[in-house]
Order: C-alpha cells, then structure tokens, then sequence
C-alpha cells in the first residue's frame, strides 16, 4: 500500500505548507530571542527607570517620556525632521544609481569580472576614493594641482547650464547638484542593491531577448518591455531594503541621538520612547511604499 505525504494537499496548499517551514526558523528565532526584550522595551517606554545597584527600579509615569521626547528635548523633533526627509530625498538617487550600475556591469566586455569586484567594495573602498577625489586630494598628491573654489563653482555652473538646456524643472536641477555633493554616502547605500539587481538581470531568461529581436524591438523597447518589467519585484525590494538601512544604520544622527539620551544622559525611559516613534514612522513609511508599489511589480509566472 502506498502511503502519501501531501494526503488531500492541492499545490497551493503545498506551497503555503513549504512557505512557512522555510520561515519557520525565522518566527522562532523572534519568539525566542527579540520577543521579550520587544516587550520590555513597550514596558521601559511608559516607565522613568533608575539604575541602581541592585538593579533597575521603575516608576509609572504614563506617557510622559514621549511628551519630553516631543515638547522638552531640544533636538529630537529638528532632528526625527532632517533625518527622516534626508534619507527620503536619498532614496531616489540611491535606487537609479543602483540600477544604472547593475546594468553596466550585467553588459558583456572584457575585464567584467575585475570590474565587478571593484565596484562590489564600495562600503570599504569606493566612498572613500571619491571622497578623495571630490576633496581635490588625488590631484594634489598625484599632480600637485590643487583647485580652487572658482573652478568648483565653474563645474557646479555648467552643470547646471547643461540641465537648463535639456528644458528640467528647476526643482530637478536642485535635486541633481545636492545628489552629486552626497555621492559618497549614496555609493555606499548602493553595494548591496546593486548586487540584488544585477542577480536579476542576470535571470531574465535570454529567449525573451531572443524573440524581441526576431520581432525587430529596438534596445529601448526591450528594455522597457522585457527587462524593467521583470526586473521592477526586485525595485520593491531595494526600496524597503534602502529604508530599514538608513534608518538603522549607525551613523545615522537620531540613532546616535537616542544613544546619547541612554547612556550619555541618562534618561532611558525617554529614549526607548524616541525609539517607538522611530519605529512607528518606518513602519508607516514601509506600509505606504508597499501599498503604492506592490500593484505596480510584475512578477513572471512558471
């Protein structure tokens, strides 16, 4: 007699079971080792808590830490402000840029593996190299030239001549020059992006291509038909991706802000409560980006 494992399973039901297993040890990493300091911290939030030498004492004060967070503390509301439109104005740049570069280095030519190597280190090497090269530093060392501010304002003024005659908004202008000042931080944010879309691209079946040139598209439509398409689930990706990593990451002016309001300062119950509203402005930011974007993914069916 033949036993079977799926018993009255049809494929959706089969798929549904496989899901959760290989999520499963997901959900139970967080159930042991993030569920209770999450809980605790909801506790510490609502809490003025005092170290003392036994331990920690806490005392009851409602939602006084985030009444401090919001209209006492000097910085935390200038800063929560810059911080979160910053990495806003970021995304774009970091996105484009991302998957400009994945196409570059998806195309066939020589040296692609030395090229992709080089430009897979940019956390370690590549901000900093144009740092450098932004600050003027390689000319001066390699060339003992050393430019001045009139020829920085001169490159500045021609690139804003040559946008002006392609007919952009001035907004778009705007937005240009302040993404070239940050091109450091924005190669930075874009190494693992890259990766994630080149690995993409690099899966786009080739008949496709194939039978778009038998039908005589040109690059540019295929492009928009063919590669973007199939590329943009990877786009929802990155964006959530860029977000939880700008917001999180340790460089970022209000983690070191909460940092220093608990251990600089002293007032933890108030800087857990800076946490939660952080954490509720992310979500509501990775909400909206799902709901606007989610619709939009193509995904190619089996």
């Amino acid at each position: 007699m033949r036993i079977r494992f799926w018993p009255r399973f049809t494929l959706r039901r089969k798929r549904a079971v496989w899901g959760y297993l290989f999520v499963s040890p997901f959900i139970l990493g967080f159930i042991a080792f993030f569920l209770g300091p999450i809980v605790q911290s909801i506790i510490f939030a609502f809490n003025e808590l005092t170290i003392k030498a036994a331990g920690f004492e806490l005392t009851y004060v409602g939602w006084e830490n985030f009444r401090y967070a919001l209209r006492v503390d000097p910085d935390f509301v200038r800063v929560f402000t810059e911080t979160t439109i910053q990495i806003l104005v970021d995304l774009p740049a970091i996105i484009l840029f991302s998957f400009f570069a994945a196409n570059l280095l998806n195309q066939k030519f020589r040296g692609r593996w030395m090229a992709r190597v080089v430009f897979f280190l940019p956390v370690i090497l590549t901000a900093g190299i144009v740092y450098r090269f932004e600050s003027g530093d390689i000319l001066t060392d390699v060339l003992g030239y050393v430019p001045d501010e009139t020829e920085v304002f001169s490159v500045s003024r021609s690139m804003i001549g040559l946008l002006s005659v392609l007919r952009m908004p001035a907004w778009f202008v705007q937005y240009i020059l302040t993404a070239v000042e940050r091109v450091p931080d924005i190669i930075k944010a874009s190494a693992i992006p890259i990766v994630v879309f080149l690995s993409a691209l690099q899966g786009i079946p080739s008949s496709l291509y194939e039978c778009a040139a038998i039908e005589g598209a040109t690059g540019w439509e295929t492009f928009w038909k063919i590669t973007f398409p199939l590329v943009s689930p990877l786009f929802l990706t990155n964006i959530i991706y860029i977000i939880v990593d700008s917001f999180t990451r340790p460089g970022n002016t209000l983690v070191e802000l909460i940092n220093d309001s608990a251990w600089g300062r002293g007032i933890y119950g108030v800087s857990v409560a800076m946490t939660w509203m952080y954490f509720g402005v992310i979500a509501v930011i990775l909400v909206l980006v799902f709901l606007l974007l989610a619709r939009r993914v193509v995904y190619m069916e089996e």
